[in-house]
């Protein structure tokens, strides 16, 4: 779900020096990019956050955060639960999440889920993922 808009996500923070691995274990940001289309989608995703727990356990600087449309619609009961997210952006702030992670990071929960009317994210050359060379993603619509 949502591979393009992380692809996005991923050539954001990789211009401000972050960097991506596969080894979720050795991760100092964990983001989960939710869809909140079905319940069964929401549902993998509380899964999902209660499976990295005992990560964020082992590792107390780790960061955690939920961003897309389900955390733009849930936001408050996700900050609520276990503190497991440190993080929760919607689908229009991700150019903000350099500066929510150094908020995070500083102790505090940062939060952002203010939508536009004018984010298209069109400036920017998304970071593939797979490496097949064969597809890729074209935005018909947002939301």
């Amino acid at each position: 779900m949502n591979v393009a808009d992380s692809e996005i996500v991923l050539a954001i923070l990789k211009d401000k020096g972050f960097k991506y691995t596969n080894d979720i274990s050795s991760a100092e940001l964990i983001l989960i990019n939710t869809c909140s289309i079905r319940d069964n989608a929401e549902q993998r995703i509380w899964g999902r956050l209660k499976e990295v727990s005992h990560l964020k356990k082992k590792n107390k600087y780790l960061i955690v955060g939920l961003i897309g449309c389900m955390a733009e619609r849930l936001k408050e009961k996700v900050l609520e639960t276990d503190r497991l997210v440190d993080i929760v952006v919607g689908p229009d702030a991700y150019r903000f999440l350099p500066d929510l992670v150094a908020e995070a990071e500083s102790g505090h929960k940062a939060v952002n889920v203010l939508l536009s009317r004018e984010e298209t994210y069109a400036d920017i050359s998304p970071v593939r993922m797979d490496r097949n060379g064969v597809s890729s993603f074209v935005s018909i619509m947002r939301g």
